[in-house]
């Protein structure tokens, strides 16, 4: 596997939905792809106690990343089967709609994480130094 999605790495954390600084916990209750329940966060790092909540709005900036995140994809999406595999600009629309209908939780969900590693740094100790004791 490259380093780049090894664990220790901010790409691991995002596309494998797991918490930033100890990059074992999980960050939402169901699974990627699950309607329910999809937009429902943990509090905290199961793990290592990571507050997933640090201020009341904080995740307004995800928002951002995931308008441009879409912008680009859908525009791309729409290029390469245009004009890369010649289909009709209906066609193309037509299977983006479909693909962003099964994906938009996906995408918030990375939006999340990738707001989220901008701001906590991976630390391979963080269950040892910050994990809750099993008293």
């Amino acid at each position: 596997m490259p380093y780049i999605l090894q664990k220790g790495s901010k790409t691991h954390s995002i596309f494998h939905l797991k918490c930033p600084r100890c990059q074992e916990g999980e960050m939402f209750e169901t699974g990627s792809w699950s309607f329910v329940k999809p937009f429902e966060m943990l509090e905290r790092c199961p793990k290592c106690d990571l507050n997933f909540y640090p201020e009341p709005g904080y995740y307004y900036g995800a928002m951002f990343i995931s308008y441009i995140w879409t912008g680009w994809f859908c525009l791309l999406f729409v290029a390469i089967f245009t004009w890369g595999l010649g289909w009709s600009i209906n066609a193309a629309f037509g299977v983006l709609i479909l693909f962003m209908m099964a994906n938009f939780v996906y995408i918030f969900r990375i939006s999340r994480l990738m707001w989220l590693n901008v701001n906590v740094k991976y630390d391979p100790n963080a269950v040892e130094k910050f994990g809750k004791s099993e008293s």
